[in-house]
């Protein structure tokens, strides 16, 4: 019964309006309570105790740097340098925009692991220019929203970083190369629907007749820009820094071209950007804190075993099981962000991941890429949203071309799923 309140509780919290942290939070306080009354305090002394524990995690560290990462390039002026030579290389042309805004926000995952960062460095460049070329402001927050979800795919990953966290058998570095791949996969799905609609709608009719840049040129002032990634990932594989080291270098990194070679970053706008990633590393932060105490909640009521028996021998299979599964998180994808979704549902899917012997590395890059989807499946999707406020459209508007835009990645979900090597290759490869 108590276990049955826990989730009709969080359910309930989430349907008055409460946040998701909050709603954690309090229900996993409340069933802790009822489960402990007849001891002293209810053993609410338990509550302070995990939410301590969710957060003091040393991987944990990271997210606030690569939040920190993704502000700084967002002000510094590297997305339209990085712009401006893919255009130079792919030239123009219907379809040719929107082909670089993925393109560009695919090389920026290797910088930033935030997808709403991304959205919003890539959109604020690509969707006033995809506009100019005459893309349909509907059609542009489509495909950069869409397009900034490769970006916890392709390391370094704020999602591999918290699954990594509560999943012991899987490293940050392994989850990183593992996601390498199965992201570039995702990104190149992404490009053929998005150029195959922009000409068979003959949208960008005026992108023809936009100068293209010269290459040299573009080139030189995105070598900045193009440096970042080597730097982070060849240090990290390199062994020179841990990620949560890399990190912290790119942050200085990221300072030294904004404010020393590019000059788009001063001395007072360093609080903006401050403030603006210290308040959003403390949103994701709480929530995972909070999200300690359902965890523990979920372990101490003895809901965990249960649950696995039941879809165990449920008759459906390893493949029918995976594909439920799939199903279940595509429906909560539209409704919940990504972190809370690997705070929610991990703790139990482990045992299932154990109980058919999966490799939690695989495992974590499939989960990873459902949540991706799920950033830009309306109608919760943190990418859409940034990406749909800078075009100023609803999100009702993106419906009629996301969709396709969903399907391709849905394909390379499915292919990773059947080809676990897609995944698992490269991190054999490189020794994790």
């Amino acid at each position: 019964m108590i276990s049955t309140l826990l989730f009709v509780a969080f359910i309930v919290l989430l349907l008055m309006g409460v946040p998701i942290g909050a709603a954690l939070g309090l229900a996993g306080a409340a069933c802790i309570a009822l489960a402990n009354s007849d001891v002293q305090w209810f053993g609410l002394l338990a509550v302070p105790q995990n939410f301590y524990a969710g957060l003091g995690k040393y991987p944990l560290l990271a997210i606030p740097m690569f939040v920190l990462v993704g502000s700084i390039f967002d002000r510094s002026g590297v997305a339209l340098r990085l712009v401006n030579f893919a255009v130079a290389i792919v030239g123009r042309g219907p379809g040719m925009l929107p082909l670089v805004a993925i393109a560009v926000a695919m090389f920026l995952g290797g910088i930033s692991g935030s997808g709403p960062a991304n959205a919003a460095a890539v959109g604020g460049v690509m969707i006033l220019a995809m506009s100019r070329a005459g893309y349909p402001p509907a059609f542009s927050a489509s495909v950069v929203g869409a397009a900034a979800a490769t970006d916890i795919l392709i390391p370094p990953s704020i999602a591999f970083i918290v699954y990594s966290v509560m999943v012991p058998g899987a490293s940050v570095p392994a989850l990183f190369a593992a996601g390498m791949i199965p992201g570039v996969m995702a990104g190149l799905a992404l490009m053929i629907p998005a150029v195959w609609m922009a000409r068979k709608h003959k949208m960008g009719t005026l992108e023809a007749t936009m100068p293209r840049p010269a290459f040299w040129k573009s080139f030189r002032e995105a070598t900045w820009g193009l440096a970042a990634p080597v730097l982070i990932l060849g240090g990290m594989r390199a062994g020179w820094f841990t990620p949560t080291e890399a990190a912290v270098v790119a942050v200085f990194y990221g300072l030294f071209v904004g404010m020393i070679i590019y000059r788009t970053i001063r001395v007072r706008d360093l609080f903006v950007i401050l403030r603006e990633s210290g308040e959003l590393s403390a949103v994701i932060l709480l929530v995972v804190s909070l999200a300690g105490i359902f965890a523990y909640s979920l372990s101490t009521l003895g809901v965990i075993d249960p649950v696995t028996k039941a879809i165990v021998n449920s008759g459906l299979g390893e493949y029918g099981v995976l594909a439920l599964l799939i199903l279940l998180l595509v429906t909560v994808g539209m409704f919940l962000d990504g972190v809370s979704i690997f705070l929610i549902f991990v703790p139990l899917l482990l045992p299932i991941v154990n109980h058919y012997k999966w490799d939690p590395v695989w495992f974590g890059v499939i989960l990873t890429l459902k949540v991706a989807l799920g950033q830009f499946t309306p109608p919760l999707a943190v990418n859409l949203m940034v990406s749909c406020r800078i075009a100023k459209v609803p999100m009702e508007a993106t419906v009629r071309w996301v969709g396709w835009m969903l399907f391709s990645m849905a394909i390379v979900m499915v292919l990773v799923i059947a080809f676990p090597e897609l995944a698992l290759w490269l991190p054999r490869k490189l020794g994790y």
